[in-house]
């Protein structure tokens, strides 16, 4: 759904410009809550693997696949990138995306740039988001749901980007066409284009749900609370009349009864100290499991997607080109500014070999989104107010560690 220069009108292009520009700003400041704490110093997690997420977005978007006769559709990532990671770190994922696909790939026009973000980041992130948290407050807390809100939220930020394209292009369309026919094409071919969505981002999310919950931004807080019981070993010092509490009561004091001899009271303090100490370091053993396994699997499959998959994606229009293309919507388009880069149409110039020039052109594309986007989030957690990133991640590291578990 990447809209291409002379769609839409100078003012309204300028106007999405803004409305894009704000949204960026209230995303930066949102992503520094998102990427500055959280239980077991979450946050501190969350930025390396929104650079992965926004990578992610970008080769699977080289995938298109076909959803009716002549027609193909391709990943928004609005959805995933918010259940992931925040809404607010959402929005700027996707931003990177296009960003770059504008410049190096010619992919979405440049004066479009800002109807292509509030379209494609902002409407997909808000819309997903805002479904998939209501879903997740009125249905059991089991993973099961996590996915299932996931498939549900992705399937309608489409067609919801869908029509918020038919109101901008009804304010500065280019060409003299009835709005009734671009609404409705438009809707129904991207509502089979959110069932992709849906199961892409349903797969990624149950995936990532499977191995470590405590990742899913979205769901933290339904997937943390059935593992609250971790405090109950702290209870056993600390809660009078719990149900273990005489046996530590007589642990306890056997050490204070035989203290009299100092080797005992040396070991007995070393004993009792160790039970809690035994318990800390697996807590914080949990909450340092490392993000490392998960990153290279993900940066495989990245991979594999953009340097290899892509080689077999539809090359049929998508969507909005061949509504566009149908409707006379494409009659006023304009040569994108970039059109001479040498990854135009994901493709690397005087590389003969298709299946080589696509594969690098992606390979490359993964490089530098993963680059400017982990740059971009890496930035932001250590701007966060105060420099709270660390402290935020220490001052919540003895909360529940339930989230890593």
């Amino acid at each position: 759904m990447h809209v291409p220069d002379g769609f839409i009108d100078a003012p309204v292009s300028a106007g999405t410009g803004v409305v894009a520009a704000a949204a960026l700003a209230v995303s930066l400041r949102g992503a520094r809550r998102e990427l500055g704490g959280g239980p077991g110093g979450a946050g501190e997690r969350t930025a390396p693997l929104a650079g992965l997420v926004a990578a992610f977005i970008f080769a699977v978007q080289m995938l298109n696949f076909p959803v009716a006769a002549g027609t193909s559709g391709h990943l928004l990532g609005g959805a995933l990138a918010a259940i992931l990671v925040g809404p607010y770190t959402g929005v700027l994922c996707v931003s990177v995306v296009l960003l770059l696909q504008g410049v190096l790939f010619a992919d979405g026009g440049l004066t479009a740039l800002g109807t292509n973000i509030t379209d494609m980041g902002v409407v997909t992130v808000l819309v997903a988001y805002a479904v998939f948290r209501g879903l997740l407050r009125v249905l059991p807390r089991r993973r099961s749901v996590v996915t299932g809100a996931s498939f549900v939220a992705a399937l309608v930020s489409v067609p919801a980007a869908a029509v918020a394209f038919t109101a901008i292009y009804a304010l500065g369309g280019t060409t003299d066409v009835s709005l009734g026919k671009v609404f409705g094409a438009m809707v129904g071919v991207h509502v089979l284009i959110g069932i992709g969505e849906a199961v892409i981002t349903a797969a990624t999310v149950g995936a990532v749900v499977a191995v470590r919950p405590d990742l899913v931004y979205g769901a933290r807080d339904r997937l943390a609370a059935p593992l609250e019981l971790r405090p109950s070993p702290l209870s056993d010092a600390a809660a009078p009349g719990a149900e273990p509490r005489p046996a530590a009561a007589r642990a306890d004091t056997a050490p204070a009864d035989t203290g009299t001899a100092p080797a005992d009271t040396g070991t007995a303090p070393a004993d009792t100290g160790t039970a809690p100490a035994g318990t800390a370091p697996a807590a914080a053993a949990g909450r340092r499991r490392s993000l490392r396994p998960l990153w290279i699997a993900g940066l495989v499959v990245t991979l594999a997607c953009a340097g290899g998959l892509s080689f077999y994606a539809s090359s049929d229009p998508d969507g909005l080109e061949k509504v566009a293309a149908d409707n006379g919507i494409d009659e006023q388009a304009e040569d994108h500014a970039a059109q001479d880069s040498p990854l135009a149409d994901y493709g690397v110039a005087d590389i003969a070999d298709s299946r080589l020039s696509g594969g690098l052109a992606g390979v490359i594309g993964v490089g530098a989104t993963l680059v400017v986007g982990s740059g971009v989030f890496l930035a932001v957690r250590r701007r966060n107010s105060g420099g709270t990133p660390v402290e935020a991640g220490a001052s919540t590291a003895s909360g529940p560690p339930a989230t890593e578990r």
